[in-house]
């Protein structure tokens, strides 16, 4: 056993955040391969520029991870969330994904995202107090992988 001390820090300076993640990211990766991870970004814009939607997410170990999907609220019911996620699951496939993966709130999306054929493959209850934090998946059928 080392006799390292362990303390509580509130504010730890970025470069040892990064050398932590560094640390992390780096004995992942030699396991798992490298991560690959590539930025994706869907937006939906109106005649005049303004975003009225939008996607985020990343391509990473052959995943589509999806962080954020929003969509402004007079424009919601329109299929613009559907068309979004549209784009960013044939970006995914483009990449190569073997599927899509994302998180919601019991109390946010998630008919809309069973309705595109994702499933719930965990939740956690009480997360935030009274609701839960689902985990949901979708597999992609052909993706050119095995």
């Amino acid at each position: 056993m080392t006799d390292a001390r362990v303390i509580l820090e509130p504010e730890l300076p970025q470069r040892e955040q990064d050398r932590i993640w560094k640390g992390l990211r780096e004995f992942t990766e030699s396991i798992a391969g490298p991560k690959n991870n590539v930025p994706l970004h869907v937006v939906a814009r109106g005649a005049d520029g303004a975003i009225l939607g939008g996607l985020i997410g990343a391509s990473a170990w052959g995943w589509l991870f999806i962080d954020g999907l929003w969509v402004d609220a007079p424009h919601r019911g329109a299929g613009l969330g559907t068309r979004l996620m549209a784009l960013a699951e044939e970006e995914g496939r483009r990449r190569g994904c073997y599927g899509a993966m994302l998180e919601t709130f019991s109390f946010e999306a998630r008919p809309f995202y069973e309705k595109l054929g994702y499933r719930v493959h965990s939740a956690l209850e009480n997360q935030p107090p009274g609701h839960q934090r689902l985990a949901l998946h979708k597999i992609f059928a052909a993706v050119g992988r095995t």
